[in-house]
């Protein structure tokens, strides 16, 4: 899914409670998480009395160094990388989001998105709530306030009973550090222990990173109290699950543990799978890097056809670039990736990604790959046709720009100029991701939506209001 016009990583959240260096921790752990969000970073600490926040736009390098570290003083901590999904990119919409609150303060992490949010909102505003953010984050921290349950776990549960739609999130108060899920576990959220220190993140990549040993996940409709007392769950609504699969074909990263289940393993055996049912005589397979290559190795493995990286990623783009006032065909792509010169030439080219969304960068994907000389190139993806937009925490274009749900796969393969393309089956998702029917949410396969989404508003993005 290299280039524009794919879908768009979430967020990623850490805390770490009982570590003498929490925020230094938080921070090392939100490193490991960048590929969730490259918009904004935060951290908030606590020393026992106070909270301490800083947060930035950009990404965490940019944001902290070791004398903003040094001011995030405590053994509580939690951190958030951001990249939008509801709300503009502003540092005001930064998280962690920080309030007073009930004589002290209280900090909040979330991924995922809350479809019914607006709605909420709209009802909190005129009861005479005032919002400063466009976050649907911030929805959570008035049914808060709004509550009259003595404690904070409770008051977050009242809270949560009301949201609807995908959250993974951390709180943090001068006290202690909760942890929550939401009952479908649409997104991932795990436990570790570094020492005595308890460590929460959204992939186990993290835990890694910080030398912390991962001990299980958070359940779906489970919350996670740790304070001076220890460490207590609580199961708070009955689970129903509907994991997102595109985590495990796209978004975590491929050394993270996603759903118990080895994400590695998963895209090889997506690209295995995919191998059974498109095979075709070819010379190589190429994956588009980075997130094409495991897929690629189970394709190759299966189908006794060479392994290339024919293509090259180059790793130090950022997110915008200026591109120079004489026009470069494709520049947006080849500034992200570049052919092996001579390499292809006059070669049968498989080339597998994890997806197509508008189709038009795989359109000059195959198109650089044929100026490289392939003389064919047969494109496969290790995913079924995406026909429908995500409202659970992902950033994807509207239904109308999934160019899978309106042309059939004879169409798409003729707009991206292949000579053959093949998507893998949901029989064949389901058999590599294992587990029991009804597990993973595959809505933006099957337009079939676990949880419904108010359609009051514009439905695209759950925008709470308009920026200029």
């Amino acid at each position: 899914m290299a280039g524009s016009g794919g879908f768009r990583e979430e967020c990623g959240i850490v805390g770490v409670w009982g570590h003498p260096e929490a925020s230094n921790l938080a921070y090392l752990a939100l490193y490991a998480l960048q590929h969730r969000g490259q918009e904004s970073a935060g951290v908030v600490s606590t020393d026992g009395s106070s909270l301490w926040v800083h947060k930035g736009m950009g990404l965490v390098s940019d944001v902290f160094d070791q004398q903003v570290l040094a001011r995030l003083r405590g053994s509580g901590a939690i951190g958030h990388v951001r990249y939008s999904t509801t709300g503009a990119t502003h540092l005001r919409n930064a998280q962690p989001f920080v309030v007073g609150h009930r004589g002290g303060g209280l900090a909040i992490a979330h991924n995922g998105n809350l479809v019914n949010a607006h709605l909420l909102r709209e009802e909190l505003e005129g009861r005479g709530s005032l919002f400063q953010s466009t976050m649907d984050t911030e929805v959570i921290v008035h049914l808060m306030a709004a509550s009259s349950r003595p404690s904070t776990r409770e008051r977050l549960v009242e809270a949560l009973s009301q949201v609807k739609g995908s959250y993974s999130l951390v709180l943090l108060t001068e006290r202690g550090l909760l942890a929550a899920r939401d009952p479908h576990g649409f997104r991932p959220l795990v436990m570790g222990r570094r020492q005595e220190a308890v460590v929460i993140a959204s992939e186990t990549c993290a835990l890694d990173l910080i030398e912390a040993e991962f001990l299980r996940e958070v359940e779906p409709g489970e919350i996670l109290e740790v304070d001076s007392r220890g460490l207590r769950g609580y199961k708070a609504f009955r689970a129903e699950k509907h994991q997102c699969v595109f985590e495990l074909i796209y978004f975590a990263r491929p050394d993270s543990q996603v759903f118990s289940r080895n994400v590695y393993q998963v895209r090889k055996a997506m690209g295995r799978a995919l191998a059974r049912e498109h095979a075709v005589d070819a010379d190589m397979v190429v994956p588009i890097p980075d997130s094409g290559v495991p897929a690629a190795i189970g394709y190759s493995q299966e189908s006794g056809i060479p392994f290339e990286l024919g293509l090259v990623r180059n790793h130090y783009v950022g997110r915008t670039f200026i591109e120079p006032r004489e026009q470069i065909r494709h520049f947006g792509v080849k500034v992200k990736l570049n052919p092996v010169r001579g390499f292809m030439e006059g070669k049968r080219v498989i080339l597998v990604d994890d997806s197509i969304v508008r189709g038009t960068t795989s359109r000059k994907l195959v198109n650089l790959v044929r100026q490289a000389g392939a003389s064919q190139v047969h494109v496969r993806i290790s995913s079924p046709p995406t026909i429908g937009s995500c409202y659970y925490g992902i950033d994807t274009p509207t239904r109308e720009e999934l160019i899978a749900s309106c042309r059939p796969v004879e169409e798409v393969r003729d707009f991206i100029g292949a000579d053959s393309l093949g998507y893998l089956s949901l029989e064949g998702i389901r058999e590599a991701v294992g587990g029991k029917a009804g597990e993973f949410c595959m809505a933006c396969f099957t337009d079939d939506y676990p949880v419904e989404v108010p359609l009051e508003k514009p439905v695209h993005q759950l925008s709470l209001f308009q920026e200029m």
